[in-house]
């Protein structure tokens, strides 16, 4: 079973952790697709399986490692029939060359929304009406997003101010090349709606990025989902198209490979909250996966959180008292786009690269998200290069399958 090693140190972890381990879970690469709107960008006429198996390739390429070795790979997705994804996403390790037998795991994320919109299917069970609690978990997103806004008092301008602050760092962030690291090129085919025909072409650009977004154009825009309301189609995260993938093993085999390790896995912490205001999840779940790595908030270096509104992102930096610096310093889901399953492993391709960047003055960093129904979840990183040198690494005689299927 693979889970975060804790840092464990004590109150002066982050600054005295003397020892590597071999047993450490390490990042050796970890990439991203662009992110594309939904039914208009690059991604819009791209399936599913074809969108996460140059993903995996581009994997393998980035480490040399043999496919043999590699397995157990974990695919997040929210909207698609769940047999139907399932197929797909084994179709596509099987395109991208993995056999089916592992030493490492990877851990990804796809979603489609071109293709797949978010709808209830079937029937709700009428049972539904007796709990307000599982009631709240049928609520629109965008109604969260409201009471979000509405309990904690965060305004409209402070909604749009983010929303403005998020466009300008992610095309910063991209204007400058920060993105190129992370981003694997997709050749994929665009349909002319109007035509008919098709276009072969390579995406490896965020479409959704609009670097001219002004708080003046921002409050021309109405509330979506109330009347009176402050969330807006400007302060939201888009409906998007993309994949990550993360390739994660033991320390020693990653020593043993000669791999670069780009980051460590310290902790993983899910909460639960009210769901209708499920935005508030990160405010509950950082502070938890902080404390399980044995740091304070005031250790970590970077965060990132993702953006599914502007008022639960306004309220959990509000909350935690966080340096606006350290926040989503290259942009968020406003504007890079939000495609759900995707979101986790697109956050730790950003964080992890830009840690590696900023080097010495960046030890620990933080990915944290909102999850519909009322959860919140957060993991802590720390830079792969700032334990300790590799003659310190505990040797390991033997190589444990990650997975326990695979004995």
């Amino acid at each position: 079973m693979i889970q975060a090693s804790v840092c464990s140190a004590g109150d002066s972890a982050p600054y005295h952790r003397n020892a590597a381990s071999g047993d450490d879970v390490v990042i050796v690469a970890s990439v991203r697709t662009a992110i594309c709107k939904a039914k208009r960008g690059g991604f819009k006429d791209t399936l599913p399986d074809d969108l996460l198996a140059p993903l995996l390739k581009a994997v393998l390429d980035k480490t040399g490692l043999n496919p043999v070795e590699v397995g157990d790979i974990v695919v997040g997705t929210v909207l698609a029939p769940g047999s139907q994804r399932a197929s797909e996403c084994r179709m596509a390790a099987f395109y991208a060359g993995f056999p089916g037998t592992y030493y490492a795991g990877i851990g990804c994320g796809i979603e489609t929304m071109s293709k797949n919109p978010m709808a209830w299917d079937g029937a709700i069970n009428p049972r539904v009406n007796e709990h307000i609690q599982a009631q709240n978990c049928l609520l629109p997103m965008g109604i969260t997003s409201e009471n979000v806004a509405h309990r904690y008092a965060v305004t409209r301008q402070e909604q749009d101010q983010a929303s403005v602050e998020s466009h300008r760092r992610a095309a910063a962030a991209s204007a400058s090349g920060k993105f190129k690291d992370e981003i694997v090129p997709v050749q994929t085919k665009v349909i002319d709606p109007k035509t008919g025909k098709e276009e072969s072409v390579t995406i490896v650009v965020d479409d959704g990025i609009r670097a001219n977004a002004s708080i003046s154009d921002l409050a021309k825009l109405k509330p979506v989902f109330k009347k009176d309301g402050t969330t807006t189609a400007g302060n939201s995260s888009q409906v998007s198209d993309g994949a990550g993938a993360v390739l994660l093993m033991r320390r020693s085999v990653a020593v043993e490979k000669g791999l670069p390790i780009l980051g460590v896995f310290r902790s993983f912490v899910a909460v639960g909250v009210d769901p209708a205001v499920m935005g508030i999840g990160p405010a509950f779940a950082i502070p938890a996966a902080v404390k399980a790595a044995s740091l304070e908030i005031s250790d970590i270096d970077l965060f990132e959180i993702n953006e599914a509104f502007a008022s639960q992102y306004v309220y959990c930096c509000k909350k935690l008292d966080l340096d606006p610096e350290k926040v989503n310093v290259n942009g968020g889901a406003i504007a890079l786009g939000h495609p759900l399953g995707a979101t986790g492993a697109r956050c730790v391709a950003t964080l992890l690269h830009e840690m590696k960047r900023r080097g010495k003055d960046c030890r620990f960093g933080v990915v944290s998200m909102c999850i519909g129904t009322g959860m919140g979840a957060a993991a802590v990183f720390e830079r792969g290069d700032s334990v300790d040198q590799l003659h310190n690494v505990k040797k390991v005689q033997a190589h444990n399958l990650l997975s326990r299927d695979a004995l």
